[in-house]
C-alpha cells in the first residue's frame, strides 16, 4: 500500500498550507522524498522475492518483460530450426525417391538388325503390394529384420538391445534400412546414423507402415545383381512373390543381411543355414509353431534367367548414358535398338585385328553423315582394356586439323587455285618444317592441302586468322580447347577425340553442321523444324571446293594408300615424332576415322604415318563396308522384347584372319572359302578360292594392268629423253 499511496500522493495536487496550530518538529532532518524512495525499494524487494518463488511453467513467471523477450526469441529459433530441418529433409530425402530403384535397371542393347550386343544394369521388376502378399512372406522378413516394425516410430531401442544380446535381428529398423539404402551412403559414422534416424522419423511421419514396408521390399538387394522382392523371387524360384511358399520366403528373407555371401546360386549351404535362423525367429515371434518349423524343408532353386553374360563393349559403354536418359524412371528392364550395324562392326573388328600394329593401339569410328554411329573400335582388346580410345582419349589430330584451316580460308573468299608460299620459314620463334624437307616457291591451296605442306598451312592460318579457324572448328562441333593466336594450331597441336574429329568430317559429307554423333536413331526433322531449328550448311561452292581438296589428298597427295574404286575423300595426319597416325575421310554414305598410337604417347615403331597403315586400314574397311548391305534404319529408338541368348562378342579377335608378309597381304577363311587379299600398284585385289573354283575382281585387275602400262610408258619416255640428252650436239 505504501507504493500505491506514494503514487497517489504524487499525483494529487499539493494541499494549501494551513496556519500554524502550535505544533513544532523536534528536529529539521525529516525528508518526505527520502522516505518515499525507501518505501519503493522495499516494495521492489518484496516483488523480487515473490517472483523467485515462481516456476518456469507458471504464467506469472513470464510477465517480466526481459523474460518475455528471451522466450519469444527461443521459440522463434526453434520454429526456424524446425523449418530448416523440414526443408533439408524435403531436399535430401524426398518421399518420391523411395519409389525409385536404387540401382539402374537392366538394359539390353541391340544392333540395328536385332543382334544383342550388350546387357548392363541390375535385375529389377515391378514393386510389390503388401496387401497381396501371403502372410508368411511378410512375417519372414519382419521376424528376422524388424519384429516390432508395426509398434515403433522408426527407431526401436528394444530391437537394438535384443539384437545386441541375442544376435538375431538387426539393430536398424526396416524404416532405418530404407532410409540408409535409399538416401544415404554406406559409410559407418555416428553422423550418418544420426541422419539415418532423422530420415526414419521423417518417413514414419509421412508414410503408412505398409507403404514403408512395400518400398523396402521393392528396393532391397538380394544378391546376383537382383534388386527387389519380385525380381528375387522370379530369379531364384521363377515364381511371383504373391505365390511364394513359406520356405522360399524364409530363404529370401535370410539373404538381406549379406546378399552376396548368402546367394543360394553360389552358396546354397550358407543360404540354408541362414534360412533356419529365419524360421526360428518366426517361431520366437509367434508367427509359426515349432511343428511347422520342423516340417519346413529347404526349397529347390529354379533359376531360369541367367545374368552371367557380357555387359559391355566399346560401343555399349559409350551408348549406355544415352540409353539411361531414354529410360529414366521405373523398375522395368528395357531393350533398346541402337544404330550399330553388326556387319560393319564385324568388318571393323577384322580389319583392325589383322593390321600389323605391334604393341600400338588402334581406334576406329564409322558413322553415317547424319551422325549415326554404325561401328566403333576403342582398342585392340576390350577385355584387357575397356578404355575407349575413340571417345575418351584426347590426342593431337596432326594434319587432319588442316581441314579447319583450309575450310576457314574458303569461307573467307580464298579459292583452291590461289597460291601460297611454300618456302622454308626462317623468321620468328616458330619455324615448322615440311616432311622430308620438300619446299618450293609457291603452291596452290589444292596442292598444298594434298601434299600436306606444313609451312603453307601455318602461313594460311596467319592470313586467315586464328579466330576464323577456331570459329570454323566450333561450327563443325569441336569443343576441345584451341589456343588463340598459336601458329602451331594449324598443324593440329591441340587435342581432341577421334569422335569429335570424325564428326567434323561428317559435316562436310552431309553439308550440314554441326553433326552430333549418337547411338540411337532420331526421327527426321520436318521442313518447319529444319527451317526454325535445323542445322546450318555451307554454300555449294565452299562445299564443292573443300571436297575437291579432300579428293586431291587421296588422288595425288599423302592419302594415295586409301584409294578406292569409288569417289572418296580424306586427309592424313601424323603428329610430331610419329606419336599419332590418323586417316579420316568419307565415301558413299560412311564417314570413317582411324587412329593408331601408343597409350603412353611414345613414338610408333617403324615410323608409322597417317598415309601408311591408318590409310590402309581405312581402305580395307571401306572396301568391305561399302559392299555390305546396310541394316534397316529405325525411325526412332525402339523398345523391344529381350531376345535372350548370349551376347555376340563383337570386340573379340577373329583368329581366321592371317596377315602375310608386311601386312599388305593377308589370308582369310570365311563362309567356307579362302580369300587372299593383296594390292598391285596401290589397287586392292581379292582372290577367292572356294567350291566354285578361283574368282578374282576383274575390274581391279584391269585397273592394275592399266596403271602398270602407264608406268611402263612413262619409264620408256624417260629413257628416251635421257638418251637424247647424252647424244653429241
Amino acid at each position: 500500500m505504501g507504493v500505491i499511496d506514494s503514487i497517489f500522493r504524487r499525483r494529487r495536487s499539493e494541499p494549501e498550507v494551513q496556519g500554524h496550530r502550535g505544533y513544532y518538529s523536534l528536529h529539521d532532518g525529516l525528508d518526505d522524498d527520502a522516505w518515499d524512495a525507501r518505501w519503493d525499494d522495499l516494495d521492489s524487494a518484496v516483488a523480487r522475492t515473490e517472483k523467485e518463488r515462481l516456476r518456469v511453467w507458471q504464467i506469472d513467471y513470464w510477465r517480466d518483460r526481459r523474460k518475455r523477450w528471451w522466450a519469444v526469441r527461443i521459440v522463434a529459433a526453434l520454429i526456424g530450426l524446425f523449418l530448416v530441418l523440414v526443408a533439408w529433409l524435403a531436399i535430401t530425402a524426398p518421399l518420391s525417391k523411395s519409389l525409385e530403384p536404387i540401382a539402374p535397371p537392366q538394359i539390353t542393347l541391340l544392333a540395328a538388325d536385332g543382334t544383342p550386343i550388350a546387357r548392363n544394369g541390375a535385375i529389377t521388376d515391378e514393386p510389390v503390394d503388401v496387401s497381396n502378399l501371403p502372410p508368411h512372406v511378410v512375417e519372414a522378413f519382419l521376424a528376422i529384420e524388424d519384429r516390432r516394425f508395426y509398434d515403433h516410430w522408426g527407431v526401436d531401442p528394444r530391437g537394438i538391445a535384443r539384437a545386441a544380446f541375442t544376435g538375431t535381428g538387426g539393430g536398424s529398423t526396416i524404416t532405418q534400412q530404407l532410409a540408409k539404402f535409399t538416401f544415404l551412403t554406406p559409410e559407418r559414422t555416428l553422423t550418418r546414423k544420426a541422419r539415418e534416424a532423422m530420415i526414419a522419423f521423417w518417413l514414419e511421419s509421412w508414410l503408412t507402415k505398409d507403404e514403408i514396408l512395400e518400398r523396402y521390399l521393392s528396393n532391397a538387394y538380394f544378391g546376383d545383381n537382383v534388386y527387389g522382392l519380385r525380381a528375387a523371387s522370379l530369379h531364384y524360384f521363377y515364381r511371383q512373390p504373391e505365390k511364394l511358399k513359406a520356405n522360399q520366403a524364409a530363404m529370401l528373407a535370410g539373404l538381406l543381411q549379406a546378399p552376396s555371401a548368402y546367394a543360394p546360386t553360389k552358396h546354397y549351404d550358407r543360404a540354408e543355414k541362414r534360412m533356419r535362423l529365419v524360421v526360428q525367429s518366426m517361431v520366437a515371434a509367434g508367427f509359426i509353431t515349432e511343428g511347422e518349423a520342423r516340417a519346413m524343408r529347404p526349397p529347390l532353386l529354379d533359376v531360369r534367367m541367367r545374368s552371367d553374360v557380357p555387359t559391355g563393349t566399346y560401343f555399349a559403354d559409350w551408348a549406355l548414358p544415352e540409353a539411361r536418359k531414354l529410360t529414366e524412371g521405373g523398375y522395368d528392364r528395357r531393350t533398346l535398338t541402337t544404330t550399330l550395324d553388326s556387319k560393319l562392326q564385324n568388318i571393323a573388328r577384322k580389319v583392325t585385328q589383322r593390321a600389323p600394329l605391334g604393341s600400338a593401339q588402334v581406334a576406329l569410328i564409322a558413322m553415317r553423315p547424319n551422325g549415326e554411329v554404325v561401328a566403333m573400335i576403342g582398342g585392340k582388346d576390350y577385355a584387357k582394356s575397356p578404355f575407349n580410345r575413340a571417345t575418351q582419349a584426347k590426342r593431337q589430330p596432326g594434319s587432319t586439323f588442316k581441314l579447319f584451316v583450309y575450310l576457314a580460308a574458303l569461307r573467307a573468299g580464298w579459292e583452291p587455285g590461289d597460291r601460297i608460299a611454300n618456302t622454308e620459314i626462317t623468321e620468328g620463334s616458330y619455324r615448322p618444317k615440311n616432311s622430308r624437307g620438300r619446299y618450293s616457291e609457291s603452291l596452290t591451296l589444292e596442292d598444298a592441302f594434298a601434299q600436306s605442306s606444313n609451312v603453307a598451312a601455318v602461313r594460311l592460318l596467319g592470313e586467315v586468322g586464328s579466330d576464323k579457324v577456331i570459329a570454323t572448328a566450333r561450327d563443325l562441333g569441336v569443343t576441345s580447347p584451341l589456343a588463340k593466336g598459336d601458329p602451331s594450331m594449324a598443324l593440329g597441336t591441340g587435342t581432341m577425340t577421334l569422335l569429335e574429329l570424325t564428326s567434323a568430317y561428317a559435316a562436310i559429307a552431309a553439308n550440314a553442321y554441326p553433326v552430333e554423333p549418337h547411338a540411337f536413331a532420331r526421327p527426321e526433322q520436318g521442313w518447319f523444324e529444319k527451317m526454325w531449328d535445323g542445322p546450318s550448311s555451307f554454300s555449294s561452292s565452299t562445299r564443292d571446293e573443300m571436297q575437291r581438296m579432300l579428293r586431291a589428298a587421296i588422288n595425288k597427295g599423302t592419302g594415295r594408300a586409301a584409294t578406292l574404286s569409288v569417289p572418296n575423300f580424306g586427309k592424313t595426319g601424323t603428329t610430331q615424332d610419329n606419336r599419332d597416325a590418323l586417316f579420316v575421310g568419307f565415301a558413299g554414305d560412311l564417314v570413317v576415322g582411324v587412329w593408331i598410337g601408343n597409350d603412353d604417347n611414345s613414338p610408333l615403331d617403324g615410323g608409322i604415318t597417317g598415309g601408311g597403315l591408318p590409310a590402309r586400314v581405312w581402305r580395307d574397311f571401306m572396301n568391305e563396308a561399302l559392299g555390305a548391305s546396310a541394316a534397316q534404319r529405325q525411325p526412332a529408338p525402339s523398345d523391344q522384347a529381350d531376345p535372350g541368348g548370349p551376347i555376340e562378342p563383337l570386340d573379340v579377335p577373329d583368329i581366321e584372319d592371317i596377315p602375310i608378309g608386311d601386312g599388305n597381304s593377308r589370308l582369310r577363311i570365311r563362309d567356307g572359302e579362302a580369300v587372299f587379299s593383296t594390292e598391285i600398284d596401290g589397287i586392292p585385289i581379292d582372290i577367292r578360292v572356294g567350291d566354285d573354283g578361283i574368282g578374282v575382281d576383274e575390274q581391279s585387275i584391269e585397273q592394275a594392268r592399266r596403271r602398270a602400262e602407264q608406268r611402263r610408258d612413262e619409264a620408256l619416255r624417260q629413257i628416251e629423253e635421257n638418251q637424247r640428252q647424252l647424244e653429241p650436239q
